[in-house]
This record gives C-alpha cells, sequence and structure tokens, in this order.
C-alpha cells in the first residue's frame, strides 16, 4: 500500500525539503542528527480529546474521535488529532505548494495529495460527494487509511517501531518504505522526514488526550495491580504460538486458584468462555478504556456488575490455549481483540506500582 502523503507541519519552525526517490510529497518537518530506524520510547494515551485553544477545535473533536472508534485495530483518537494539528494546524482550507513552482501539492484539513485522495478520499457525511475540503469526508478518510495501516503493521511485529509508529510511518512515506526498512526509516532517510514525523505524532498525541475523568458515582475505587505474581511473557512478544503473530497482553506467573482482582474501577462487559482465551473477563473503565484478564479457572463476576478496583473478579488458571498457569492480561481501546496497547504504561499513569 503506498500512501503518499502531502504536508506535515511539524513544530514552530519548519525546514523545506522534497523527498527523494520519486515519493513526490514535499515535508515541512523538524531537523535531528539520530540516524537509529523508529521504534522510540512512547506511551499511547488513553482518553478523549483534550478540547480548546491549543488543542483540538471542538468542531472537530467528535469527528476525530468516531473515525478512530470506527476502526477495529486500537487507532487512538490523539494520534489523528495530532496528525491534523501536524498536516494543516485544523485549517480545513489549508493547501501546501510546492516552494519552487508555486503549484499546489496537498489539500484540505488532512492534507491529502490528489492522487491519494482520488483512491483513498470517502464520502464520510453521505451526502453523494467526496470533498476533500470538506473535513466531514477528509478525517474518516484519514482514520481509514490510518486503520488500513495500523492492520498491516500489525502483521509485522519483527518490523522495528510499534504497529502505531509503522501505521504512521506507512501513512507518510508509503508502505513500501516501511518494507524497505523493515521498520520506521532511519534520520538518513529523505534528510529524516518521516523519521522526525513519525517521532513528532507519538509526543503530541499525549498533549491532545485529555487526562483520566474516572469518578463516575457508580465507579468508585482504587488502581491495583490485577494479581499477586511476577511478570511473564511481555507484551508484543513475537512467536508463533499468538494468532496475530505477536503477544497482545502481559502474562503473571500466577498458579491456579490465584485470586485476579480488577486493576480498576469498572462494569464488567464479559465474562464468558472464549476459544482460546478460555474463561475471561473484560471490564470498562471510566476513562473509555477495557481491561481483559483470560485463562482463569473460575469466574466471580456477570456481565453487567459493577466493579471496584482491587475486587476479586476469578482465579487463575490454565483456561484455553496456554502452556501453563498464568493470567494474560490486556489494555485496549474497545472490547474487541486487536484493540491492544501497551499494559504497563497505562497501569503505571493510574499509579499502579509495576
Amino acid at each position: 500500500m503506498e500512501t503518499k502523503r502531502g504536508i506535515a507541519l511539524l513544530a514552530a519552525a519548519f525546514v523545506v525539503s522534497p523527498l527523494a526517490l520519486g515519493l513526490g510529497i514535499i515535508l515541512l518537518v523538524a531537523a535531528s542528527d539520530d540516524d537509529d530506524g523508529g521504534g522510540g520510547d512512547f506511551e499511547l494515551s488513553a482518553g478523549t480529546l483534550r478540547v480548546g485553544p491549543g488543542y483540538v477545535p471542538a468542531k472537530y473533536a467528535a469527528l476525530i474521535e468516531k473515525a478512530a472508534a470506527d476502526c477495529d485495530q486500537g487507532l487512538p483518537a490523539g494520534i489523528l488529532a495530532a496528525q491534523i494539528q501536524a498536516e494543516s494546524g485544523f485549517n480545513p482550507k489549508a493547501q501546501s505548494k510546492d516552494p519552487k513552482t508555486g503549484e499546489p501539492i496537498a489539500d484540505g484539513i488532512a492534507q491529502f495529495i490528489p492522487s491519494t485522495w482520488a483512491s483513498s478520499g470517502i464520502d464520510g457525511n453521505g451526502d453523494g460527494k467526496k470533498d476533500v475540503w470538506d473535513p466531514e469526508d477528509a478525517i474518516p478518510s484519514q482514520g481509514k487509511m490510518m486503520c488500513e495501516l495500523l492492520r498491516t503493521a500489525k502483521k509485522h511485529p519483527e518490523y522495528n517501531g510499534s504497529p502505531i509508529e509503522l501505521a504512521l510511518a506507512g501513512y507518510n512515506a508509503g508502505w513500501g518504505r516501511v518494507q524497505h526498512y523493515k521498520g520506521v526509516p532511519p534520520a538518513s532517510f529523505a534528510e529524516g522526514q518521516t523519521y522526525n514525523y513519525v517521532k513528532f505524532i507519538m509526543a503530541a498525541q499525549a498533549k491532545l488526550t485529555a487526562p483520566d475523568t474516572s469518578g463516575d458515582p457508580e465507579m468508585s475505587g482504587e488502581w491495583t495491580k490485577p494479581v499477586n505474581a511476577s511478570l511473564g511473557t511481555p507484551y508484543h512478544q513475537s512467536g508463533g504460538m499468538w494468532s496475530s503473530g505477536y503477544h497482545t497482553g502481559i502474562d503473571f506467573t500466577a498458579g491456579v486458584g490465584t485470586p485476579i482482582r480488577a486493576a480498576g474501577p469498572g462494569k464488567v462487559v464479559s465474562a464468558s468462555r472464549v476459544n482460546a482465551y478460555g474463561r475471561q473477563v473484560i471490564i470498562r473503565h471510566a476513562d473509555g478504556m477495557y481491561t481483559q484478564y483470560a485463562h482463569m479457572s473460575d469466574l466471580k463476576v456477570s456481565a453487567g456488575d459493577a466493579v471496584k478496583g482491587g475486587q476479586v473478579i476469578g482465579l487463575s488458571g490454565a483456561d484455553g490455549n496456554v502452556s501453563g498457569p498464568h493470567l494474560h492480561f490486556e489494555v485496549r481501546t474497545s472490547p474487541d481483540y486487536g484493540t491492544d496497547i501497551s499494559p504497563l504504561p497505562y497501569l503505571r499513569k493510574k499509579g499502579v506500582s509495576i
């Protein structure tokens, strides 16, 4: 998938330089002396967008959040918002031009070049036409492209960079470049334009994401480690025993019968036996995120139950596709498989020492 991109407006001072290798794109990016590949130490932020001056304009927040929610791959709204902020400064009339010829290159709030818009633009508002200048079309189109790239990125856990970073690199320079470098292109590629784009978006998304707004009256309690056990298999370890090709959560080496506790307050949305996960519980929290607890020997809650942080929800076991007893724990942006984010940064932001 080649997703040739338009203009990225990064930081306050811009360096203009055309991408080589026939990409036909001009990017405005911050320079970097680091020549390593991607895979920076960034944490994805959970929660809704931060709205207001200096953040996300209120009139676009719902569009961005819906575009993210429509993706079944765990695409954070903050990533889309940071891209739009970088691409156009949330200006739906933005147009980038070739600094040498003055010819238009990319249009609209998401800065699509004409060829990409022709192939990937969608009629997001259902008015019968796809209009690159209309945010109701451009933002859903951006979300769809990022979702497809994220789905592709998850098939390559061996590449250098997280799935989100790989998707961003593909969005900026084309997936072919990601394949060529087996990860985020290094700073030596195209004068660091793609490398810095990824770094900028990953850093900026946290600033555009609102803090956890837990405090719903029915959800009281503290955040805690889900089980009193040591860590086992880490997040995103690659291997053939997982259908995705990599581990979508973290494991705790808990023996059979060890109490499993809700990591935080929320509502149980699922408590059942599900194929490879065996007996599992999924809890929705007030920030819109979900935690999943799998391979249990016994369930102590039912769907619809309100739980407090630290409340026992089941007992550890070896149910499902396992090689021994343990707790498999995930943090997701939806209750569905494939929407995982890194669990440890999420728990640590909740104050859990782990």
